[in-house]
């Protein structure tokens, strides 16, 4: 008789969902900050949000993140009642769905 062997089916390794937020949200720190950059907008928010970025780069905490881009959505919703060029409607979504998906 021949002896027969089954290969088990390997299923592939997911990646947690969580590290595909947090990558969102550093994304959007970035557009954020230079979105500010830009506009000459909240310096003291700026440098918050640049030590907040070199902070999760060393331990890979998003709170001080998401704190910095809420307040950068309020800052930008009243910008954008001004009629502030640059922000538009796409840009506040962006930032709203990444807060959302922590």
């Amino acid at each position: 008789m021949a002896k027969v062997t089954t290969k088990k089916a390997e299923t592939p390794a997911k990646k947690p969902a969580k590290a595909k937020a947090s990558v969102n949200i550093v994304k959007v720190s970035e557009t954020i900050l230079d979105k500010l950059k830009n506009l000459s907008l909240e310096p003291s928010l700026q440098s918050d949000i640049v030590w907040c970025l070199g902070s999760y780069s060393h331990d890979h905490n998003p709170v001080g993140l998401i704190e910095k881009a809420s307040q950068a959505l309020v800052l930008f919703k009243a910008e954008q009642a001004k009629k502030t060029k640059g922000i538009t409607a796409k840009f506040i979504s962006d930032i709203e769905l990444a807060l959302a998906s922590r």
